[in-house]
């Protein structure tokens, strides 16, 4: 288990995959920080992926694989953002690994 140190001087635990082991200490100084660690400056676009993925998280109770996300993405934000390229490009690499990370959720169960 590592941490992870915020601006505020506190320091939030993370598990062996980076992500928080406390759900409930999520905060949007959390998320700027570990986009930090990822070389990610948020934008907008970021911004309301992860809003909606913890609104996803909510509803259903765990983080969404890649395919409902980008289906859940659309259906709320229109098929601009809802799409896997561009998905891709605001979180490269796995972006429903890296965007659930970002919002505070657990790993997706059929992440690697």
């Amino acid at each position: 288990m590592s941490s992870l140190d915020l601006a505020d001087g506190s320091t939030l635990a993370l598990d062996k995959d980076g992500f928080l082991a406390d759900f409930n200490q999520w905060s949007p100084a959390a998320a700027q920080a570990l986009a930090q660690l990822e070389g990610l400056a948020l934008s907008e676009a970021h911004w309301q992926v992860i809003h909606l993925q913890r609104q996803f998280y909510a509803t259903f109770e765990l983080a969404p694989a890649m395919r409902p996300l980008v289906k859940f993405i659309a259906q709320q934000a229109g098929p601009e953002l809802g799409n896997s390229l561009r998905l891709n490009q605001l979180f490269p690499g796995s972006p429903a690994k890296l965007s659930a990370r970002l919002a505070g959720l657990p790993k997706p169960n059929n992440c690697l």
